[in-house]
């Protein structure tokens, strides 16, 4: 028997276990896989001057998204990276489906964020409500949703600035073999795991990640948005 519904909106499915995930896809009219890109990163944390700066390459992330043919999954509330992208998508009237994973029981009414809920993320094509009550619980469902929607074609995590669910975000990806492309440059999480051998950096778990073969670093300075974007896009169609 399915344990999931569609009773919260046309394009949002409540799951509550990871095996019928496909079938949740399936009848939000995910079914066809496609190149996946994992966004992860600042929340709540990301400051105001970050997030300036981080515009246009959302902007180009967007664009380049929606000409690939791709896929994004992330987090899905309406706060740092997650409200870039989705301005973005929005503001380039982008088609691609752009699926935000949260734990339910941390999504707080449209507009409201109240203690440790936040509300949805309003330009997201899709959302998948799991079980959780604490940050970092939708960790596992983001994975396997890009793992589901990508099928046999590549996926990739990107990580932009982030937090400790972040760090959790990446371990994950790892676990499931996918590469990783860290954003250095763009402060806290990914910083420390562009140059884990810094002094500032205490973190066993993000020098272990540092070393994979699959996590992979690049720098966003400034005018270099375009090549990171094509970073993006290089690893995303070969899967490296």
């Amino acid at each position: 028997m399915r344990e999931y519904d569609r009773r919260v909106g046309r394009t949002t499915v409540r799951v509550k276990r990871l095996e019928d995930l496909q079938s949740a896809l399936d009848d939000l009219g995910l079914s066809d896989s496609r190149p996946t890109l994992v966004l992860v990163g600042g929340a709540a944390g990301l400051p105001a001057d970050e997030t300036a700066r981080l515009r246009p390459f959302f902007a180009g992330l967007a664009r380049k998204a929606d000409s690939l043919g791709a896929a994004v999954v992330d987090g899905g509330t309406d706060a740092g990276v997650i409200r870039l992208l989705g301005q973005a998508r929005s503001e380039s009237k982008g088609s691609f489906p752009l699926v935000g994973v949260v734990a339910e029981a941390l999504v707080a009414p449209a507009g409201a964020a109240e203690g440790d809920m936040a509300p949805l993320e309003p330009n997201h094509s899709h959302f998948v409500l799991v079980p959780g009550s604490r940050w970092g619980d939708e960790v596992a469902w983001v994975a396997r949703v890009a793992d589901v929607l990508a099928g046999d074609f590549p996926s990739l995590t990107l990580l932009v600035n982030g937090g400790d669910v972040s760090v959790e975000d990446v371990a994950e990806s790892v676990r499931a073999g996918r590469p990783v492309l860290v954003v250095a440059g763009t402060g806290r999480a990914a910083d420390a795991l562009a140059a884990p051998l810094s002094s500032e950096v205490s973190n066993e778990q993000i020098r272990t990640l540092a070393s994979s073969e699959l996590v992979h670093v690049t720098e966003l300075r400034k005018d270099s948005a375009g090549s990171v974007v094509l970073e993006v896009e290089l690893m995303l169609s070969s899967g490296v």
